[in-house]
């Protein structure tokens, strides 16, 4: 992975390092969030697995529930389309601890599997 650039995954998340490779219908890219680094409420840009290499970081979904992660552990996000509630809309999410945390990020090109069962059941 090379040429790494400074954005936001998405709206209301903050910059992050991201460095990406797009194939056969999906993109698989590695991203670098920094110590401190906090993506305010937003949704996933895409249905997409998040896999901690290393660090560790939190998602918040709308309930309230918070997830920490580290390497070895797995998240799929799919919020697209959701409803803003209270201030909420997808979810929040943030590193943990006082070293980076770099995620590999698998996206999808495939639409949003709303209203039925997740595509992964």
């Amino acid at each position: 992975m090379t040429d790494f650039v400074m954005k936001a995954m998405g709206a209301g998340a903050a910059p992050q390092w991201q460095g990406s490779r797009m194939h056969g219908g999906m993109t698989v890219m590695v991203t670098v969030q920094p110590v401190g680094w906090v993506g305010e409420w937003h949704e996933n840009p895409r249905p997409q697995w998040i896999i901690p290499l290393s660090g560790r970081w939190y998602v918040e979904s709308m309930d309230g529930t918070r997830v920490e992660m580290g390497p070895g552990e797995v998240s799929f996000g799919e919020d697209q389309n959701t409803r803003e509630i209270g201030g909420r809309k997808g979810h929040k999410s943030g590193t943990i601890g006082d070293e980076p945390a770099v995620l590999m990020v698998v996206q999808f090109d495939a639409a949003p599997t709303i209203g039925q069962v997740c595509r992964f059941a």
